[in-house]
């Protein structure tokens, strides 16, 4: 299992290092994401000894035994699956970093219960760009006031915005989705939000949401394998 994580890894960096020679990007403007759910604590260790660091979870209290499992590790974990009210304080206790706030009420309580000994938590709002309907997100035209209202929290540091499209049918649909994206965000930094984070491309359409801006991409199934 080792080698074949290593190999998977060394190829999806190899994937984002073209698609930023496309976009005329640096190479290291995009970080990797490794999304770990459903994989137990040996995958995870296979991924860290290859270089990975970071790595996203979809289920919380998955995720937090799992987090219990590699303590020894120096890693950085991202909830960036649906979050409940009765889930945020393990969210809050666990996590370094949350993708998938849509409503301020979330927020709200992961300020409150993330313990004073640890560093803010580091979050992105979620929207739903596309209007799916079976997608979270917050929708475009709520973004702003949930942006300005997410950024007061004390406990709380925003520092973009997630998303998870609807396939498209050709490469052009997907990267007219993600540029919406993109000019959200930066309708938000003009408002005076220092965003640097824009979680936005998994592993079908990886290299249209480079080519739009992303700086985080969430790859799961080409590292680890199928579940």
């Amino acid at each position: 299992m080792n080698s074949s994580i290593a190999q998977n890894l060394a190829q999806v960096h190899a994937q984002i290092q073209a698609a930023c020679q496309a976009a005329g990007r640096p190479p290291g403007s995009v970080q990797l994401l490794a999304v770990s759910k459903t994989w137990g604590p040996d995958a995870v260790r296979a991924a860290h000894a290859a270089g990975q660091t970071a790595f996203g979870e979809n289920y919380i209290q998955e995720a937090v035994d799992k987090i219990a499992a590699l303590r020894d590790l120096p890693l950085e974990w991202h909830c960036i699956g649906p979050i409940q009210s009765n889930k945020t304080r393990l969210v809050a206790e666990h996590f370094d970093w949350v993708h998938s706030i849509d409503r301020l009420k979330i927020a709200q309580r992961l300020s409150e219960q993330r313990p004073e000994h640890l560093p803010p938590l580091q979050v992105c709002i979620q929207v739903n760009v596309d209007g799916g309907e079976t997608k979270s997100g917050v929708s475009p035209s709520d973004l702003p006031a949930l942006a300005q209202a997410v950024a007061a929290l004390p406990r709380l540091q925003l520092r973009g915005l997630m998303t998870i499209p609807e396939p498209a049918e050709t490469d052009a649909q997907m990267r007219a989705v993600h540029r919406q994206a993109k000019v959200l965000f930066e309708q938000l930094r003009a408002q005076g939000l220092p965003l640097d984070t824009l979680s936005m491309g998994m592993s079908a359409d990886l290299a249209a949401a480079i080519a739009e801006g992303s700086t985080m991409v969430r790859v799961g199934t080409a590292i680890f394998g199928k579940r």
